[in-house]
C-alpha cells in the first residue's frame, strides 16, 4: 500500500486539496491517502471555512509520496515559517514530493527544487522566478516529472500530474479506469499557452477542433501541414495560427506528441515489435520512433516497455515501506 500524504499549509485551497483523495483514492487497493496540517488540526482555507485534519506533521516521516496544494499566501516570501520548514524536514528522502500550482512555492522555499526544472501557475511565473533564481522555470507545460520532485500548474493540473503517476506505478489502463470514473481526460494537450489570457476568437470563426479529431484516426498516415489545412478549409497560415491559439503548440509538435502517446500506449498493452508500433502511430522507422520517445521522456521504447510491465506486477508496487526501485524515470513531461 502506498501512502500519499497530503500537506494542508494555511490558506489551502479547498478544490486542490482534495484532488489526491479524488485521484488516487479510486484505487483504494493500492494507495492510501491521508492529510495532515502543521499545527494542530484546524487549517484555515482560502474559503470561508475551515478544515480539521486527523494527524500533524508526524505524519509526513511515513509518506511514500507527499503533495503541496497551493495556499493563499504562497507567493508572499522565499522563506517558510520556522514551523513548516520544520515539517519538511520530517520528509523521507526516499519519498516523492509533489506540487499542485503555487504550491511550488513551498518546495522552493524549502530548497527542493534548486537546479531542478519545474512549472507552477503561468499568473505566478514571473514572481516565482525572482524569488527562486536557482530554479528553472518552465511556465508552458501543465506538469513536469523530474524523478522524485513533480510540480504542476493551476488547479485542474493537479489531476493531471496524479493521473501521471498512476501510470508511472502501474500503467495506463489503470490510469484510463480511474480518469474515466473521474469523469476526466486520462491526457491533456497542450500546455498552459491556451489558458493564458488572449482575445477571444469571433463566434463565427471556424476551429480545429474537428481537424485534430479526424487526424487522431489517421495517426499512421503521413499527414502534413497542408493536409490538416485543407481538412480545416483555411490556409496554412491561418490554421497554424489558429491551431496555435486554441492547443498552445504547433501542428507539428501536437502531431509527434500524439504519436508519442498512442506509441507508449501499444507499448504498454501490446507484444508488437518497435518497429510495426512505429509504423502503426506515423513514425517512418523505429528510429524514429527512439528519437522522439526518448525526446519525451528520456528512454528507449524496450526500456519503456519495460517499466511499464514490470510496473503492471503486484510486487513491484513502489513503497517506502517496501522499495522496488522503477527501472527507468520519466525525466520530462509537457
Amino acid at each position: 500500500m502506498h501512502r500519499v500524504v497530503v500537506l494542508a499549509l494555511d490558506g489551502v485551497y479547498p478544490f486542490e486539496l482534495g484532488i489526491p483523495q479524488r485521484v488516487f483514492g479510486t484505487a483504494p487497493d493500492l494507495y492510501e491517502v491521508l492529510t495532515c496540517a502543521v499545527e494542530g488540526h484546524a487549517v484555515r482555507t482560502s474559503a470561508d471555512f475551515t478544515i480539521s485534519t486527523q494527524h500533524g506533521p508526524e505524519l509526513l516521516a511515513t509518506a511514500d509520496t507527499v503533495v503541496v496544494p497551493p495556499y493563499a499566501s504562497a507567493p508572499d516570501s522565499a522563506r517558510l515559517p520556522p514551523q513548516v520548514a520544520d515539517a519538511f524536514r520530517l520528509i523521507p528522502a526516499g519519498a516523492r514530493v509533489v506540487s499542485i500550482c503555487t504550491g511550488a512555492f513551498a518546495l522552493a522555499a524549502a530548497g527542493l527544487l534548486d537546479g531542478r526544472r519545474v512549472t507552477t501557475h503561468w499568473n505566478q511565473a514571473a514572481r516565482f522566478s525572482a524569488l527562486f533564481p536557482r530554479v528553472t522555470l518552465d511556465a508552458e507545460v501543465l506538469f513536469v516529472d523530474d524523478g522524485d520532485i513533480l510540480t504542476s500548474a493551476g488547479a485542474v493540473s493537479g489531476v493531471d500530474v496524479c493521473l501521471h503517476l498512476i501510470r508511472k506505478d502501474h500503467g495506463s489502463r489503470l490510469a484510463n479506469h480511474v480518469a474515466r470514473r473521474c469523469v476526466v481526460p486520462p491526457w491533456r494537450d497542450g500546455g498552459q499557452a491556451q489558458y493564458i489570457e488572449q482575445p477571444v476568437p469571433e463566434p463565427s470563426a471556424a476551429g480545429t477542433s474537428a481537424t485534430r479529431e479526424w487526424a487522431l484516426e489517421r495517426l499512421a498516415e503521413p499527414l502534413t501541414l497542408t493536409d490538416l489545412a485543407a481538412h480545416a478549409r483555411m490556409s496554412l497560415r491561418t490554421f497554424a495560427r489558429r491551431f496555435q491559439d486554441e492547443a498552445g503548440i504547433s501542428p507539428g509538435r501536437w502531431l509527434t506528441q500524439q504519436r508519442v502517446g498512442r506509441a507508449r500506449e501499444l507499448l504498454e498493452s501490446s507484444d508488437l515489435p518497435v518497429e510495426l508500433v512505429a509504423h502503426q502511430v506515423g513514425f517512418a522507422t523505429a528510429a524514429s520512433l527512439r528519437q522522439h520517445l526518448h525526446a519525451a521522456i528520456g528512454v528507449s521504447p524496450q526500456a519503456y516497455r519495460h517499466t511499464f510491465r514490470a510496473a503492471a506486477a503486484p510486487a513491484q508496487v513502489t513503497s517506502r515501506r517496501s522499495v522496488t526501485s522503477p527501472a527507468t524515470r520519466t525525466t520530462t513531461a509537457t
